[in-house]
């Protein structure tokens, strides 16, 4: 049970775009069109679990341990940056297509501060090992839904009669606005 609610706390209550706001700059410049929205989404899961997977060990076997938690930071940055190259060179491998639609923005989720906060997060709330994970993978389900949810607005917005002075980032930046409003909703349903 406390497996569910750490994953729908995450995922609806404490969704790290709109709840937090960490995570914007892909949240706001990949969601133009549902397929990229996905990949990313689905990159940056793979990337926040792999994260949550990998900092725990690290953490509590190696830095913790031997009283090394200044490290935390550079730690999870070297981590985070390692399997961003290898998710990397992976999509480009698979899918070029997918590659150069996500362009700028694949290399950019090793500064993605969501997944460094994840990486910072999970030894401050004391999760265990199999809860990190958890952790880890609702912050990505998370992100993905709202990345989705951003990329499908998006699409229909180009076929909405928009007045020109709210097109582009105007009306992206409200629709966020609205969205945070929506998941704010969730708020009194669990706590985490």
């Amino acid at each position: 049970m406390k497996i569910i609610l750490l994953i729908l706390s995450t995922v609806l209550v404490n969704n790290f775009v709109l709840h937090y706001f960490l995570g914007i700059c892909p949240f706001l410049g990949v969601t133009g069109r549902i397929k990229s929205a996905i990949a990313m989404g689905l990159a940056t899961t793979f990337v926040m679990t792999l994260t949550a997977t990998i900092i725990w060990p690290i953490e509590h076997l190696i830095l913790f341990k031997f009283n090394l938690s200044f490290l935390e930071y550079v730690v999870a940055i070297l981590v985070i940056a390692s399997l961003v190259q290898v998710i990397e060179m992976f999509i480009r491998k698979v899918s070029p297509v997918i590659y150069r639609t996500l362009g700028i923005y694949l290399p950019l989720i090793t500064t993605n501060c969501s997944i460094l906060f994840l990486a910072l997060l999970i030894p401050l709330r004391g999760y265990n090992f199999l809860e990190s994970v958890v952790f880890g993978f609702a912050a990505g389900i998370g992100f993905t839904l709202v990345m989705v949810i951003m990329g499908a607005i998006r699409e229909e917005l180009d076929f909405a009669d928009i007045p020109e002075s709210f097109k582009g980032a105007p009306i992206t930046l409200i629709i966020a606005g609205l969205l945070a409003l929506v998941f704010m909703g969730f708020s009194g349903l669990i706590s985490a």
